[in-house]
């Protein structure tokens, strides 16, 4: 082997295997399949709420199958954004430490609004 092509394939190997990108890719479209029908049930629930006054809502939101499917709708939204915007960073900026710091801002913002959200929720349903 040549030093360039030595070179080449050092830098390669750095880079990491197929593997982690390929679970990636399969991570993402299972939680955007999960999301299909949780999204449409959280819109066609949430349209029927509206106009509702807010102990209704609120007893619908203690029904433990709303409550459930609510929180997995927001912890599988928050997860697929982060696998999605990770890619978009990975793909858009190329100086390390500058995509390590938006990586890990954006995975806490999104772990901080996913916990906002299903704290919010949980309150909802079981706080009287």
């Amino acid at each position: 082997m040549d030093t360039t092509q030595n070179n080449r394939m050092k830098k390669a190997h750095r880079l990491g295997g197929i593997k982690a990108g390929q679970h990636h890719w399969w991570l993402q479209r299972v939680t955007a399949i999960a999301l299909i029908p949780l999204t449409l049930w959280v819109v066609f629930s949430l349209a029927s709420l509206i106009g509702q006054d807010y102990r209704t809502v609120k007893i619908w939101f203690t029904l433990p199958h709303h409550t459930v499917l609510s929180v997995l709708f927001i912890v599988t939204a928050a997860y697929h954004a982060s696998l999605g915007l990770q890619v978009i960073v990975e793909d858009y900026i190329h100086h390390l430490g500058i995509k390590q710091a938006v990586l890990i801002t954006l995975r806490l913002l999104l772990i901080l609004l996913g916990t906002l959200c299903t704290i919010v929720l949980l309150r909802l349903a079981f706080v009287p």
